[in-house]
């Protein structure tokens, strides 16, 4: 076994009363590839944080000793200096600033206090070889997708000489295709001598990349194991990281469907800012009561761009077809119009289009509807909080009081707030675009678990997920999109994934 590049020891993390790290201890080997998993607010991001010096020396206990000896980091310039980048969730692009001002943003290329332009587009240029990216240096970050910015990082950290990289959560908000380059680029920069350490959700993944992996739980190591050893798996993963084990990914559940719902038709959507571009082309669907329906479909295929036309035309030019609600036609061309009629979005980004972060728990639980804790406009604070602890202790949401603002809460605590703000406002139909994206098992489980119970109350659910194992597991049926044109639809029994992706890659629509 090669040695030990580095070593964190009783790593101890407080902030206030609360313990987010207790004892921590972790060994990485040089050139390995380490996988850390565990539920969201275990103190993975936490443990990071501590690593790379975004919490300071003196902020936390215990040692950390990196290529032999100890370090102390107080902040991200000093682990930069020793060859440890870590890339963040959240990727910390310029979306006005080209490719190559990125990557050298903060290290760049000049020559007496004058930026060197033609060295920069260089260096740019040879580092996008290297991470197998075909854009020019001069294309603005804005302008590329969501996989290809992640790309972009990893040049920038390889324009530091890395020796130590950091990924967190790096495919979550990747398509298949995307995420498996990621997961081939992180193999070659193994190769090259760049030893790796993944935060990831997605199991599969985990058992496909890494060469060992560390549980943690609740601040603490549950252990460590090699992911060579025979006795491992995704599921003894799943129990270490519960602490039980997951028998089904997903609840049982009876399905009680009824009459039609909602139901859309002919449904025709043009890009905002080129009209003569159809994103959405001619498409129907339609949901019952007691379903779950799912959209299933590749990045590009215009599945979030139909769902936030038809909840007040949030997205797009030119919207053309009929919205129907238990067969009366329903003008849902605002948001307000679309709570009204009974509907609901939860959006992807939580974060930038479902939560406002820096307010509170009970705030957010309560923006859809503010009418009903209100007297004469004005908010009834008391009927505020009660209504949100009823939502915190419903949901589980794990916040010791509705007074904590949002951006404390972890992932998935962040998604229960969300769901739990449209279930408020007492919507017919829902549609959840993305609904478990950057949750881990057990989370994801007491999602499907809500999903499930509002489908049991006869409200019609319209699921858009990436993860066609999910839309199996949960959905009574499943329509596809190609190129923004329902290409078919299965039913739960017949569907598989091979059908869908068939169903996902066909241009013409099929009956």
């Amino acid at each position: 076994m090669a040695a030990a590049l580095l070593e964190m020891q009783g790593i101890v993390k407080r902030f206030g009363p609360v313990t987010a790290l207790d004892g921590v201890s972790m060994t990485v080997h040089d050139g390995e590839i380490h996988a850390i998993c565990g539920e969201n607010g275990a103190g993975k991001s936490t443990l990071m944080k501590v690593l790379s010096g975004v919490y300071p020396a003196g902020s936390y206990e215990g040692t950390i000793t990196y290529d032999g000896s100890s370090v102390e980091f107080r902040d991200l310039k000093d682990s930069e200096a020793r060859g440890i980048v870590i890339i963040h969730q959240e990727l910390a692009l310029s979306p006005h600033l080209s490719i190559a001002e990125n990557i050298f943003l903060g290290n760049e290329r000049s020559h007496r206090g004058v930026v060197d332009w033609g060295a920069t587009h260089a260096g740019a240029t040879e580092l996008l070889r290297r991470v197998g990216l075909r854009e020019k240096s001069g294309t603005r970050v804005m302008d590329i997708g969501v996989g290809k910015q992640q790309l972009v990082e990893i040049a920038k950290a390889l324009s530091k000489d890395v020796r130590l990289l950091i990924l967190d959560e790096p495919t979550a908000a990747l398509n298949d295709e995307d995420s498996a380059h990621l997961l081939g680029l992180m193999r070659t920069l193994k190769e090259e001598g760049v030893t790796q350490i993944i935060i990831s959700h997605k199991l599969n993944e985990i058992m496909a990349i890494a060469d060992s992996v560390t549980v943690i739980r609740d601040g603490a190591v549950v252990e460590t194991v090699s992911s060579a050893d025979p006795d491992v798996s995704e599921e003894s993963i799943i129990r270490a990281m519960v602490g039980r084990s997951i028998d089904q990914r997903f609840p049982h559940r009876d399905p009680e469907i009824g009459e039609e719902l909602f139901r859309i038709e002919d449904w025709t959507v043009h890009h905002p800012s080129d009209p003569g571009r159809v994103i959405v082309d001619g498409a129907s669907l339609d949901v019952r009561e007691g379903e779950v329906v799912g959209i299933a479909g590749l990045m590009g295929a215009g599945r979030t761009e139909l769902a936030m036309s038809v909840f007040g035309r949030q997205y797009g030019s030119s919207i053309t077809g009929r919205a129907l609600k238990r067969g009366q036609e329903i003008h849902p061309t605002t948001v307000q119009r679309a709570i009204a009629a009974g509907l609901a979005y939860v959006s992807e980004d939580r974060k930038r289009f479902g939560l406002n972060l820096i307010a509170e728990i009970r705030h957010n639980v309560t923006a859809a509807a503010l009418h009903k804790v209100s007297k004469r406009g004005v908010v009834d604070a008391g009927h505020e909080t009660k209504v949100a602890q009823a939502y915190r202790e419903q949901m589980r949401i794990r916040s010791a009081t509705v007074q904590a603002p949002v951006g404390q809460l972890s992932g998935g605590n962040q998604q229960k707030v969300a769901l739990s703000k449209w279930m408020f406002s007492d919507p017919d139909v829902l549609i959840l675009d993305e609904p478990t994206r950057g949750i881990d098992v057990g989370a994801k489980y007491e999602i499907y678990t809500i999903i499930n119970q509002l489908a049991s109350q006869g409200r019609g659910v319209i699921v858009i997920s990436s993860e066609l194992p999910e839309l199996l597991g949960l959905c009574d049926r499943i329509f596809t999109l190609c190129e923004g044109r329902i290409t078919g639809v299965q039913d739960r029994g017949t569907a598989t994934q091979e059908s869908l992706m068939r169903l996902m890659t066909q241009e013409r629509t099929t009956t």
